[in-house]
């Protein structure tokens, strides 16, 4: 019998395949197998039916990464309901609006956030079931544990629940962007494009069953039950992995002995640097992958130097539109293109995976309706990426303004997706990464991109990070640089380190340009990786300095 095209089906292979061995380990110890986890998630099916959920229906998950978590999520998905997926961190006035966007019938949630729900009034036109996970049922909603009841039945033993023999193009989730460059959008994911990326992570990264992974970011994790792997849950706030304590992340790979790591740059260079000064190894990785922001050379080369001989950084690019775009391993970084980003060539993101095709094209800020290979620009090129595959997404949910925006019609059948991204590829193939495209800083001399002029300035060692921004000016567009010191190295005078920065860029023709350098004690960043930058909070706020 052919499995239905639901992301699912695979928590029933992996439960027939190896029941005993643990899908999910908290920490503190809860855990649950393969078997229970099949199990589980067939009770909580049923009972979500019984109070109403079922195929199609938008029902937001709001609890944090736990054993409840992942059951939740499969449970949700064998029914064929499409989960929303909204990071709680972008704070009060973002979450409304993407409420508003998700206009969700259902909502799963911890006691505080329903209790948001009630005083913010998110969806409340268009919620009909409400879900309480924990020990404080709110009025007017379900409490998860008669849900659970209700599902295990008198027996105490569910009945095994049909998964929705949902389609390769049915709706599964509604995910939504960091926000990291304006209003966050749901992206709309199948149940095919799930499937591709469980295939790309075994076909790419080499991730087989039996395999222990430490998912440091939430929805990472939910790869590992398809892929038939354990996945460590770590103590930590997930909305701030770059102030995780390093030695709970160490302790988790040790003693579980993970093979896999997913981290954000951030918690990278957290526990790489505590593993650096005290001469920590972690002998039974296979592999870390870090995705969400470029990963500085420095970072990659600090964390590898715990890795055994021959295990590579893999920093993966993408979006939450796609992923995984390309990939590139730390040696080709460490070995060759890494020192290229400090002379101002962008970041080296590796070339295209999975017959996933990928093309620059002419800037425009403008939508193009339809795809014609007179917008491709010559190799060497700085342009737009564009992409086409079948990680790709088809749309946002509910934004039809800025799905024309992003998709281009191809003639020849399907579409392309703008990453909003811009960079160029080499002779060789490979995509280097130049920024944001809505944060490229156009002054009157020309136009200067951000990952470039900045790999200029963070080759310092006394800097952390840069970011360049426009400010507007009687005679035009002035470019500033924004400066993060770097907390663990010596401390020299804000002129000293001015001087050494304007000499780097005087060095360079396309930074010669960049003469006003600004301190700022802690660059504002995203929730889900903390690792990019909010270039247009930056710039406000150099306006004002000057």
């Amino acid at each position: 019998m052919t499995p239905p095209i639901n992301i699912a089906a695979a928590i029933a292979e992996r439960a027939a395949a190896q029941p005993q061995t643990l899908a999910i380990i908290e920490p503190g110890g809860r855990s649950l197998s393969f078997r229970e986890l099949h199990l589980t998630t067939d009770a909580l099916a049923r009972g979500f039916a019984s109070v109403g959920i079922g195929r199609g229906t938008r029902t937001v998950v709001m609890v944090p990464p736990s054993v409840e978590f992942y059951s939740l999520t499969f449970a949700l998905f064998k029914l064929g309901a499409v989960v929303v997926g909204i990071d709680p961190g972008m704070g009060v006035a973002n979450l409304g609006k993407c409420l508003a966007q998700a206009r969700p019938e259902a909502f799963v949630g911890v006691p505080r956030a329903h209790l948001g729900r009630v005083l913010y009034g998110w969806a409340k036109d268009t919620l009909k079931v409400r879900v309480a996970v924990g020990a404080w049922p709110l009025w007017g909603t379900h409490s998860l544990a008669a849900i659970r009841k209700a599902g295990w039945g008198p027996a105490n033993v569910p009945e095994p629940w049909p998964i929705a023999d949902t389609t390769a193009d049915e709706l599964a989730a509604i995910l939504f962007t960091s926000g990291s460059t304006g209003v966050a959008k749901g992206v709309e994911y199948t149940h095919a494009i799930f499937l591709e990326q469980v295939r790309l992570m075994r076909e790419v990264f080499g991730v087989q069953p039996g395999e222990v992974d430490v998912p440091t970011f939430p929805l990472f994790g939910l790869f590992g039950p398809a892929l038939g792997i354990t996945a460590v849950l770590p103590e930590m706030d997930a909305t701030k992995p770059g102030f995780v304590d390093p030695v709970k992340i160490i302790d988790a790979i040790n003693y579980y002995q993970a093979t896999n790591l997913f981290g954000s740059p951030s918690l990278l260079r957290r526990v790489g640097n505590h593993g650096a000064t005290r001469g920590i190894k972690l002998p039974s990785l296979r592999r870390v992958i870090s995705a969400g922001a470029p990963v500085p050379m420095r970072v990659i080369e600090r964390f590898a130097a715990m890795l055994p001989p021959g295990v590579q950084v893999q920093t993966p690019y993408g979006a939450t539109e796609a992923l995984p775009v390309t990939t590139i391993g730390s040696d080709e970084i460490l070995g060759e293109t890494g020192p290229r980003t400090y002379q101002g060539e962008g970041v080296c993101v590796g070339v295209p995976v999975g017959g996933l095709r990928l093309e620059v094209i002419r800037i425009s800020d403008e939508p193009i309706p339809i795809w014609s290979d007179d917008l491709r620009v010559p190799v060497g090129t700085i342009g737009e990426l564009a992409i086409q595959g079948r990680v790709v997404t088809r749309a946002y949910y509910n934004r039809d303004d800025q799905t024309r925006l992003a998709k281009i019609a191809d003639p020849a059948g399907g579409f392309w997706h703008r990453m909003g991204d811009v960079g160029y590829r080499d002779d060789r193939g490979r995509v280097w990464f130049c920024g944001r495209k809505s944060q490229r800083v156009v002054t009157p001399a020309g136009t200067l991109f951000t990952i470039p002029c900045e790999g200029v300035f963070n080759a310092h060692p006394a800097v952390l990070r840069t970011a360049l921004v426009g400010v507007k000016r009687p005679a035009g567009v002035e470019p500033v640089l924004c400066v993060e010191r770097d907390p663990d190295t010596p401390r020299p005078s804000d002129a000293d380190l001015t001087r050494d920065l304007l000499a780097l860029g005087a060095a360079h023709e396309h930074t010669r340009a960049i003469r006003t350098v600004l301190f700022h004690p802690a660059f504002p960043v995203d929730i889900r990786h903390n690792a990019k930058i909010f270039r247009e909070q930056l710039a406000e706020w150099a306006a004002g300095r000057l």
